[in-house]
């Protein structure tokens, strides 16, 4: 029996979206022992080919080395580093790198008696963008012996957004530069 030429056409890419692993299972003996072996190995930077069905990985990894961040970071590392030295002087209660997330302790500057201050930042993304950073800071006053939240300027949560954003384009020139 001849087999179709459209069965043929349909066929085809898939059989070769099939081949993206190097590896094929080879059976070693009548009971059933596979083990991987090499069928040819790809030039170093060559791509694996067509993907029809699922994620090309060789392309998402270029395109996170090419947003400047690093690999083990879901957030652009320029912005993250930034975010940090920016709050520095505030103690950290927890940093999440994967999910972008900085959350501080309260501070109470020197010479503001009776008030206290926490920020939140979030940073979006691995790119280096203007809106890539978010923070949020919070404040509370000292009334009659207990702790109560009182407003913060809009004006302060963007000016410590600037303060990331150009430090974060000072760490980005530095690193180009070396």
């Amino acid at each position: 029996m001849k087999p179709h030429p459209f069965a043929l056409g349909l066929l085809l890419p898939l059989l070769v979206a099939c081949g993206g692993e190097n590896t094929r299972q080879v059976r070693n003996d009548e009971y059933g022992d596979y083990r991987n072996t090499q069928v040819r190995n790809r030039p170093q930077g060559a791509s694996s080919g067509i993907v029809v069905f699922g994620v090309d990985r060789e392309r998402q990894a270029r395109d996170a080395a090419a947003a400047g961040g690093t690999s083990g970071m879901s957030v652009n590392a320029f912005l993250w580093r930034a975010t940090l030295d920016t709050l520095s002087f505030m103690p950290l209660a927890s940093a999440d790198p994967f999910g972008g997330t900085i959350i501080t302790e309260w501070y109470s500057p020197p010479a503001a008696d009776g008030e206290r201050f926490r920020a939140q930042a979030y940073v979006m993304g691995r790119q280096l963008r203007s809106d890539g950073v978010r923070v949020q800071v919070f404040r509370q006053v000292l009334n009659r012996g207990q702790w109560v939240d009182a407003p913060v300027s809009t004006a302060t949560n963007a000016e410590l957004e600037d303060k990331v954003l150009a430090r974060a384009r000072e760490l980005r020139s530095q690193s180009a530069s070396r």
